[in-house]
């Protein structure tokens, strides 16, 4: 264009181009709904392609066509799904190409009626230049336009003009869309930034999927919402194989797994398994958790050395095993095995066999160290003809035998073993050197309420002795009877589900600890990596010994009192396989007023934090706020109230755990409704991954007190608003400070 445009020709180009976008936007929602009625027909003649009305017999060509039917079923119902998912601005982007191409990029690929694309997926290689294109390299861009859209309306466009040179008349717009982005009010779930990836985040995104990727960087770097868009670009890209192996997200807490579920589908995949922390192991267990144990007992329970003291707690004989020997009578002669006999046994078998696996051979072993003791006796003729057979059955019969063997091996489950440890008396002597006595005291009172249920540092605790101990046996059942058939019928009445020889095979218990049921994910992603304790990333590698990973995560927010032992379980993890590591660098979330200010407290502490660049301004400085404890809570109320005026979108009051429930319940009620709706009361470490328009972070100093991680868990805290923070000191609290803001007075509220 000859040059730059005075007001009223900017709205009248502005109308123009709104127009034009709004137009192919529409042909494209026409086309989608086309599609999805497709859909819908073939679905339905997929469900009428088999029937029977047999009941009691199959034949295989029986199985056959009901496996094509539901294979062809199935396709045609994923497919209805993704075109039915909801597509806030399935058209986002726009490229205008040196050769005259116009290239629409958005969420799923569509294309007309003859096969020309109408809009390009994203994850496609022809969409990279959107993402990667710069003014020093355009990749043949002239310019790239980012379509702001409410529903399937186009309401705004951001344009960059890469190609400066370019001899063009295409119209530039707007301010850059990312600015536009980063200023949006926050919702209570996290947007997806499939419009606005900058280049260093779209080359993790792109990363080939061996190995293990390493992404790194500061708070609001977009590290979490690049893992979602790497786990949707390689179900994309290697369908096959991540769709049928699976792919599992794994994040620190319930509530920010709440917070990310809609990212996924909103970039049209939903074969993905979100689980927080707590809910990793509810494949082998059952059960989630989201209770937190207190610092102490974190530490402790996340330690690996729980690993030693939990194989004690499996392979030792319990306490209550009754008299440390067996003594069992034949035909009127006493037979004993001492403690180093039995102690010999048990250990044989567990060096060939997991505890649920080796009771039959421990059953055995008793036996034969029985029949030898038996055999080298000198006995009277009647014993004498006694067949081993026959010794084995009267052995066997005895009530003596049988109540030994329950109380020395005795049927175990993760959750009956690990109460035990709230035994005082039990868990010193499981301990041994591994624990201090303080520690052993700790542990063990953390079990002593049973009514608490467990946490989620208990989860991978439960989840190591499951291992240890092995599946439990399977009843015997005529279906495990092998008949040579290749396909087999089940249900009861009528024809439900056709089952292979495969899928028998793969119920079969096997000995490996982190092979299947639990190596279930050929991809895991797993987001604040940082805060995963050695104990819970072994719990991590059972779901994906043979899977490729996403980590993410940045140390300088950890919460673990000792980084560098976490770093060891994750150096284990990467092994000697294929590496890379991508570092976000720049902060798009906070403000740069309060990021500097976040970035000097954990300096203070941890000098070589990595801290990211902020890029953006608001005027509004951090407010330091004090209150006495006697009024604290009122003075949050007040702060909450005012910031609910200042900031459109979402409130968070981050506070020291011993306070939260408190707080929420001074607050419930001292609060305009519409607040309310906007507010959330969280601790730090539920506040991982979030993030709030405005901020007020509760009794700093109280917050490095209680956690382990100190310093490193206030920074989480600081770095959460998009707008504004404000923090309230207990009146004569305020170490946490910077030196200088130690000295000001809190500054007066900007309005």
């Amino acid at each position: 264009m000859d040059g730059p445009l005075n007001q009223q020709q900017t709205t009248d180009a502005l109308e123009r181009e709104l127009a034009t976008e709004q137009a192919h936007v529409d042909r494209v929602y026409e086309r989608l709904a086309a599609a999805a009625r497709s859909a819908r027909q073939v679905a339905s003649e997929g469900q009428a392609l088999y029937r029977t009305d047999r009941n009691n017999f199959f034949r295989d060509e029986d199985g056959t066509g009901m496996l094509e039917r539901d294979v062809f079923a199935f396709q045609a119902a994923k497919r209805l799904a993704t075109l039915d998912a909801e597509h806030e601005g399935l058209v986002f982007g726009r490229l205008d190409r040196t050769d005259g191409e116009v290239r629409y990029i958005g969420r799923l690929g569509v294309r007309d009626e003859d096969y020309e694309p109408l809009v390009i997926d994203w994850r496609a290689r022809a969409a990279e230049p959107f993402y990667r294109a710069t003014p020093a390299e355009p990749m043949e861009v002239v310019r790239r336009r980012v379509l702001r859209s409410r529903g399937e309306k186009v309401i705004g466009i951001e344009d960059d003009l890469l190609d400066t040179d370019s001899d063009t008349d295409l119209v530039v717009l707007g301010e850059g869309a990312l600015m536009a982005a980063l200023s949006r009010a926050r919702g209570p779930q996290m947007r997806d930034i499939v419009a606005t990836i900058q280049a260093e985040q779209d080359e993790a995104i792109r990363a080939p999927y061996q190995g293990v990727t390493m992404i790194t960087g500061g708070p609001g770097t977009g590290k979490t919402v690049v893992a979602l868009h790497r786990a949707a670009y390689l179900l994309y890209s290697n369908r096959r194989r991540f769709e049928s192996g699976g792919v599992l997200v794994v994040g620190p807490s319930q509530v920010f797994m709440n917070y990310i579920e809609r990212v996924l589908p909103s970039l049209g995949e939903d074969a993905v398994t979100l689980r927080s922390i707590g809910g990793v192991a509810v494949d082998a267990l059952g059960i989630t958790a989201t209770r937190n144990d207190p610092p102490a007992a974190h530490a402790i329970k996340g330690s690996l050395r729980m690993v030693p003291v939990l194989r004690r707690l499996v392979n030792n004989p319990p306490t209550n095993a009754g008299e440390p020997r067996l003594r069992v009578s034949v035909k009127g002669e006493i037979l004993t095995l001492d403690p180093p006999q039995l102690d010999r046994i048990r250990a044989q078998v567990l060096r060939q066999r997991r505890y649920n696996q080796g009771a039959g051979e421990a059953r055995g072993a008793l036996l034969e160290a029985l029949w030898r003791r038996w055999d080298g006796l000198d006995r009277g003729t009647d014993a004498a003809d006694l067949e081993r057979e026959a010794f084995e059955d009267l052995v066997i019969s005895s009530a003596a035998y049988r109540d030994f063997l329950a109380a020395w091996w005795p049927a175990q489950t993760p959750a009956g073993l690990l109460r035990r440890l709230g035994e005082p008396a039990t868990a010193a002597a499981l301990a041994r050197d591994d624990l201090t006595p303080d520690e052993v005291a700790t542990l063990s009172d953390s079990y002593a309420d049973p009514a608490a249920g467990w946490s989620v540092d208990d989860i991978a605790l439960l989840d190591e002795l499951a291992a240890v101990l092995g599946p439990a046996p399977a009843p015997a059942s005529d279906e495990d009877d092998d008949d040579g058939s290749l396909v087999f019928a089940e249900g009861n009445g009528r024809t439900e589900e056709v089952v292979t020889v495969a899928d028998r095979l793969a119920r079969r218990p096997v000995d490996d600890p982190f092979a299947e049921p639990h190596d279930t994910f050929a991809h895991v992603v797993v987001d604040e990596a940082q805060d995963i304790t050695p104990m819970q990333w072994r719990m991590l590698r059972r779901r994906g010994g043979s899977a490729s990973w996403t980590v993410v995560g940045d140390p300088a927010q950890s919460s673990w009192p000792d980084p560098a032992e976490t770093q060891r379980a994750i150096d284990d993890l990467v092994g000697r396989g294929q590496s890379r590591r991508f570092r976000m660098s720049t902060n798009y979330r906070s403000p740069a007023e309060v990021f500097e200010f976040a970035a000097d407290v954990v300096r203070r502490s941890f000098p070589d934090a990595d801290v990211p660049a902020a890029v953006r301004r608001t005027g509004y400085p951090p407010r330091l706020e004090t209150a006495p404890a006697a009024g604290l809570d009122e003075r949050v109320a007040e702060l909450v109230a005012e910031l609910g005026g200042q900031v459109e979108g979402t409130i968070g009051v981050i506070a020291p755990p011993s306070r939260v429930r408190q707080l929420a319940s001074r607050l419930a009620g001292a609060l305009p409704e519409e607040i309310g709706r906007r507010l959330a009361i969280v601790s730090p470490l539920e506040a991982k991954g979030l993030e709030y328009d405005g901020v007020v972070v509760v009794a700093p100093d109280e917050i490095v007190a209680e956690s382990p991680g100190g310093a490193r868990v206030l920074y989480v805290a600081l770095t959460r608003p998009t707008q504004r923070l404000i923090t309230v000191d207990v009146a004569g609290t305020c170490e946490w400070r910077p030196d200088a803001a130690r000295r000001e007075p809190s500054p007066a509220s900007p309005h």
